[in-house]
């Protein structure tokens, strides 16, 4: 059993401590595909020592997080596309839109996520999204950029089924994580109405644990979690969660 980890922070300082066993951990549990997201480029050299240190499990991602979007955004811009003609990534991520944070940056934001579509389209590669308090904003910069060349994952999903169906016309696989394991995360009760087709698992660790690590850090071992909670939700096998949604996976990222 093959288990994809499509969102992990594993450079974050919460696993300072730990970092290498925490890996280790993951892989031991059958989560031998760890995807890593880009926040900005103060991460990027830490991002490439993990590749280096775990080959065959760790994938890059490079991209300006939304949150990171300040008043040097075309530096870091310009950061993303330099580091793109010189080293292999499998996603433009995580770029999107915030607005629960600062809601001041809205315009800057928008240019941001919609000129690093363009740079994912331009070297054909996904694109990973980070949308907090923002559908409707995400969703009208998508609208600017749908083609058949479009294509990703809408990471971290927590909208509704409207929504869900909305992010799937965009061609964009749904990443699903800790928050369908709680209570009143929500998701869990129209999941089933998506086809599994349309479906990733990510932990966003360290942060969102399932349960019952809720509130805890949370780790890419917990991606496993995660699969017994959707197997209970499609009433299929965890062994069937984990092929279709690495499927899925590979579909996206190209490995």
């Amino acid at each position: 059993m093959i288990f994809t980890d499509t969102h992990t922070h594993l450079y974050a300082d919460e696993f300072n401590d730990d970092r290498t066993e925490m890996i280790e951990r993951a892989i031991n549990a059958g989560v031998s595909r760890l995807f890593i997201p880009s926040i900005d480029s103060s991460f990027t050299e830490k991002m490439y020592d993990l590749e280096a240190s775990f080959p065959d499990n760790v994938k890059l991602m490079i991209g300006l997080h939304p949150c990171y979007v300040k008043e040097n955004y075309l530096d870091e811009l310009a950061h993303v596309e330099a580091a793109l003609a010189k080293h292999t990534f499998f996603a433009i991520g995580e770029i999107g839109i915030d607005l629960y944070w600062d809601k001041s940056t809205l315009d800057i934001q928008k240019i941001a996520f919609q000129r690093q579509i363009q740079l994912a389209k331009k070297h054909k590669l996904a694109i990973n999204i980070h949308c907090r308090d923002a559908f409707d904003e995400v969703f009208e910069v998508l609208e600017l950029e749908k083609s058949s060349d479009l294509y990703g994952i809408f990471h971290c999903f927590s909208g509704d089924l409207e929504q869900a169906k909305r992010a799937i016309s965009f061609g964009l696989k749904l990443g699903i994580g800790g928050v369908a394991t709680f209570k009143n995360g929500k998701i869990d009760q129209f999941l089933s109405q998506i086809p599994l087709q349309h479906i990733v698992l990510e932990t966003d660790s360290p942060y969102l644990a399932p349960a019952p690590h809720r509130g805890k850090r949370n780790e890419s071992s917990y991606t496993v979690l995660v699969a017994e909670k959707l197997a209970t939700i499609y009433n299929v096998s965890i062994d069937e969660i984990a092929r279709i949604t690495t499927e899925n996976s590979k579909a996206i990222f190209g490995i």
